[in-house]
């Protein structure tokens, strides 16, 4: 077993501290009542960014997010409803903004397209056993009739 030198220890704690405040890269945003807070989480953690795209308002370190996050709390202070927020930032950046978008005229591709591609893919896969099964089938059957007959199937020896 090795040992490290104490010198090592000192020069990964000095690094540790260092690297301490890139950690905490969002940085938290305190509204001035606890109902007022949950709100902002709720939104925050409802809306997608624009830029990461998998990550929600709260999770992304871009500055995109935090201008939004900025909006967003802009928008409580000043009294504005969830649904107001919610149609600000739909109007802008379109239903895509919503980790959980309505089911409207031009989001129904978004909920209807799994179930499509499933029944798509299953008809395929059906479609393509029966032909193989077919084709086996076929082969089989030709073998058969060959070896009656006491003929050999063109391309094969004995």
């Amino acid at each position: 077993m090795m040992r490290r030198a104490p010198v090592g220890y000192g020069l990964l704690a000095a690094l540790a501290l260092l690297a301490a405040p890139l950690a905490h890269a969002i940085a938290p945003t305190r509204m001035p009542t606890p109902e007022l807070q949950a709100r902002y989480e709720r939104l925050i953690h409802n809306f997608r960014c624009m830029q990461c795209q998998d990550e929600s308002l709260a999770n992304s370190p871009v500055s995109l997010a935090a201008d939004m996050r900025r909006q967003i709390r802009q928008m409580l202070l000043a009294g504005d409803s969830d649904a107001q927020i919610r149609h600000f930032f739909v109007s802008r950046y379109g239903y895509f903004i919503l980790f959980k978008p309505p089911f409207v005229l031009k989001t129904a591709w978004l909920w209807l397209a799994p179930g499509v591609l499933l029944v798509t893919g299953a008809v395929s896969a059906a479609w393509v056993i029966r032909r193989r099964a077919a084709l086996v089938t076929n082969d089989d059957n030709d073998e058969g009739e060959a070896l009656d007959e006491g003929l050999e199937r063109p391309g094969k020896q004995r």
